[in-house]
């Protein structure tokens, strides 16, 4: 081995310190909340924890910044295994992973490494949460949402999805209700305005680009659900959380 040397002094020093390197890269009971798509426990734990990944506990950099980012891409990789493993694609587990992984690599500050994290921790409970939910629902519905996610910019009328899965219009927003338990323009407006709010944070286009390309009728009426749906309008939204880096 070429780290032979260095490997038997490293192994010394945590001997004679006592200490203990992390079997893992978050908490157990962190690891199962997202796992289980629970957002709410999520938010708990990352607020008792702290500042969780970035301790010194496993020293990767001298350096605090580098130290932190190296321990979230720790992070990152084992929590999209964890949810590989429960039940998330693998090509969109290791998807999501990289997006994170990327936008760490751009942090200047550690306290941005960590805000940084939180949202990653809540995007994989998220998506955790919506598959446990296609899991209980109709073929139908499914390709519906499927679809919606797949074309945010086009008609995501009752009618217009009618076509795609090949139902009654009344009878796919009575289903769609009953099995997603919101109604369908809903559902599309809030599915559009999650998409609005990663643009506004990590993009500078225009807000009328935004709302041409997510399919709102005008600037107007995305001013309109983004204020609904976040508390905020899109300039209010940008200036909060628009990444400057």
């Amino acid at each position: 081995m070429k780290i032979r040397n260095e490997l038997n002094a490293y192994l010394y020093k945590q001997k004679m310190n006592e200490a203990e390197i992390p079997s893992q890269a978050i908490p157990d009971d962190l690891a199962t909340a997202i796992c289980q798509g629970d957002s709410l426990a999520v938010k708990k734990l990352l607020k008792k924890n702290g500042s969780g990944i970035l301790t010194d506990e496993r020293l990767l950099s001298g350096n605090k910044l580098r130290n932190s980012v190296y321990h979230f891409i720790l992070a990152a990789s084992y929590i999209s295994q964890a949810c590989i493993e429960e039940g998330l694609g693998h090509t969109e587990g290791v998807a999501i992973e990289d997006i994170y992984i990327r936008r760490a690599d751009k942090c200047k500050k550690v306290d941005d490494v960590y805000l940084l994290y939180k949202d990653m921790c809540l995007d994989f409970a998220e998506r955790m949460n919506e598959i446990r939910k296609e899991t209980v629902i109709s073929l139908h519905i499914r390709k519906c949402i499927d679809y919606i996610y797949e074309n945010l910019g086009a008609d995501l009328s009752a009618g217009a999805l009618s076509e795609v899965v090949r139902l009654n219009p009344t009878y796919l927003s009575r289903l769609f209700r009953k099995e997603v338990g919101i109604r369908l323009c809903q559902f599309v407006k809030e599915a559009r305005i999650d998409t609005a709010q990663n643009l506004l944070k990590y993009s500078d286009l225009k807000y009328s680009v935004i709302a041409n390309s997510l399919g709102f009728s005008s600037q107007s009426a995305f001013i309109v659900s983004c204020k609904e749906i976040t508390g905020m309008t899109p300039k209010e939204y940008r200036e909060k959380y628009h990444n400057k880096q």
